[in-house]
């Protein structure tokens, strides 16, 4: 435990890193509330009803802010000294996000009907929900925005402030609507909280005020474009692809098998989030960084096999624990009625396990800009994802789909293997 803690202490931003902690314990922790209420008030069929619409949410967003966010705190933290170029970034990020955020709310408000039958099919008109989405998606969008200027400059602090309050804030009104409305304010609820924080924001943004007047339309830059192009299609890839993937299986397992087994796979997939999340945050906190910083395969090598070392084994031990303790687990998030989620664990686990394994390297795709490598193996992860939950689904019912998730990120982990078998495990000459 202490060289783990040495760890993180030495290679991580201390204070970034537990700010960062922070903000993650109290996602969690509202996460679990916020299922608790699911499971009592809603139940099994809600469940599966809000995942399609929280995955459909996830793209949706990522495509009206067109994957800018990782690229612009990036150059914001780049150019915070140079005026011109500062004024050319702001701007570009905020006119492009502006048109794309408005034409994406237009076409999922003249298009709620359809999308409705593609959400929850034509049983259910949940069409009002999707057009208070498409509302609430500029404030959500300009949130993001003042988000990415407040890390670009590194308040830190003040980001947390606004991550707390806004999660407390958020799950206050979402058991306030579940309370009251059952599955229609658990799904309305999920589709204004995103967008609540920018009162807060604004108001935490308020001492960069001055940076208003730098947002011009005439500072829009074709080559601070180019720049955030490669982040914004990587991140778009991801974001999209996978959440939409998602939404075509819960469907298939609705029509195949039913809608409860849809509940119980998004209920499995909520607490994969849950503990998903710390292993995730250290792995962008540290191993992001530490790429972007290094230039030959002799260091990439000590970096990914010192974090296998240090961090890996921790988080398998994570994955024990929570693996015996699975019956108590779906009691404290969720109720009795959940009780077949624990059949769906063992092959979940195994398949997060390889994820961890996997992305770890996989960030080198993002950290060497390597395009067509990344956009290439998402596309595969995605189509293996997809016809091997159909195929499996078919022979094995609901444990086929958690099946497929291990067997798609066994084959995903693989071919990085094959990518990056030489930086990891072949001769690398001695530097004269």
């Amino acid at each position: 435990m202490k060289k783990f803690i040495n760890y993180i202490n030495t290679n991580v931003l201390f204070k970034v890193a537990h700010l960062n902690s922070a903000t993650i314990i109290t996602k969690i922790v509202a996460g679990i509330l916020t299922s608790k209420a699911i499971a009592v008030f809603i139940g099994v069929e809600g469940m599966a009803l809000i995942g399609n619409l929280r995955n459909f949410l996830s793209a949706i967003q990522s495509f009206a802010i067109l994957g800018f966010y990782n690229g612009l705190v990036k150059s914001i933290s780049e150019f915070k000294n140079d005026a011109l170029e500062l004024s050319k970034t702001l701007s570009t990020a905020y006119y492009l996000g502006f048109f794309s955020t408005i034409m994406v709310s237009f076409v999922c408000y003249y298009n709620a009907e359809s999308i409705n039958v593609f959400l929850f099919s034509s049983l259910y008109n949940y069409a009002y929900v999707i057009k208070v989405l498409a509302l609430a998606l500029p404030f959500y969008s300009l949130n993001m925005f003042c988000f990415s200027i407040m890390n670009g400059f590194s308040k830190y602090r003040m980001l947390l402030v606004i991550n707390i309050i806004g999660q407390i804030l958020g799950l206050s009104i979402t058991i306030f609507l579940i309370y009251q409305s059952n599955i229609d304010g658990a799904l309305v609820s999920a589709v204004i909280t995103p967008s609540l924080l920018l009162l807060m924001t604004l108001v935490g943004i308020v001492n960069q005020r001055s940076l208003v007047s730098s947002v011009k339309i005439s500072n829009v830059s074709f080559d601070i474009l180019k720049k955030f192009f490669p982040f914004a299609i990587m991140a778009l890839v991801t974001a999209i692809a996978l959440p939409l993937v998602s939404i075509i299986i819960r469907n298939y397992i609705i029509d195949e098998i039913g809608i409860k087994n849809a509940g119980y796979w998004e209920a499995m997939n909520r607490i994969s989030d849950y503990y998903l999340m710390f292993i995730m945050s250290i792995i962008t906190l540290y191993i992001l960084p530490r790429f972007n910083e290094i230039d030959n395969k002799k260091e990439f090598r000590k970096e990914v096999f010192n974090f296998y070392k240090t961090v890996i084994p921790f988080f398998g031990a994570g994955l024990i624990l929570i693996y015996l303790l699975r019956p108590y687990i779906i009691l404290l998030i969720y109720s009795e009625a959940f009780k077949p989620v624990e059949d769906l664990f063992l092959w979940q686990l195994l398949g997060d396990f390889i994820k961890v394994l996997s992305v770890v390297i996989a960030y080198q795709f993002i950290a060497k800009k390597m395009f067509w490598h990344f956009i290439i193996i998402e596309i595969f992860l995605v189509v293996i994802m997809f016809y091997s939950s159909v195929y499996l689904i078919d022979i094995f019912g609901l444990r086929g789909a958690v099946m497929a998730h291990f067997v798609s990120y066994l084959m995903h982990y693989g071919i990085i293997l094959l990518i990056f078998g030489s930086s990891l495990f072949g001769v690398i000459p001695e530097e004269n």
